[in-house]
């Protein structure tokens, strides 16, 4: 899903740039993506982004398809990079704790590892080993995250405002 709405990110740019030199950086970039993704999973990544209202799909009559980026799916483009995704710390702290608790199955290992990894990354501590926490607002990259290694019914997002492990979980995210 990400490869695709970069890839429709890439088509605004071009429609955008008007240097040459930029214009053939973007074409680049974009046709190494494209050759990574296979046909069939792209279908599906497209299917998903129109059904949470990221892309607007509509059928041409010479059956060809348009595709395009609504509002909510250009700031996604814009606020989501995998690599370089953190969560933001606030200037100051609400008191609330953010939860992330998940149970996927075995036949979603390699998307659970992932998920798991990513929390981690962008700045999750581990409670347990299928419970994450972090005190600032992550809510729309853990949504992202959740989409992107499409595993929705297996996780819980939950906004506390006490935890046993208060003190320790303070120390490690240095709030006063």
């Amino acid at each position: 899903m990400q490869k695709t709405l970069l890839l429709l990110g890439a088509g605004i740019s071009l429609s955008l740039t008007t240097r040459p030199d930029r214009f053939f950086k973007i074409l680049e970039s974009t046709r190494k993506e494209w050759r990574a993704l296979n046909e069939r999973a792209l279908r599906e990544a497209i299917r998903k982004l129109y059904q949470s209202k990221l892309v607007d799909f509509k059928e041409l009559g010479d059956g060809t398809a348009k595709i395009t980026l609504t509002d909510k799916g250009k700031r996604r483009v814009v606020t989501f990079n995998l690599e370089t995704m953190k969560i933001r710390r606030q200037p100051t702290w609400d008191r609330l704790w953010r939860i992330v608790i998940f149970d996927i199955p075995e036949y979603k290992k390699k998307a659970r590892d992932a998920l798991s990894a990513r929390l981690k990354s962008i700045g999750m501590i581990a409670l347990q080993k299928s419970v994450l926490v972090h005190p600032f607002n992550c809510k729309d990259e853990v949504e992202f995250l959740i989409e992107l290694f499409d595993v929705r019914p297996f996780v819980r997002f939950i906004v506390a405002k006490e935890i046993d492990t208060a003190l320790h979980l303070k120390k490690k995210f240095r709030l006063t």
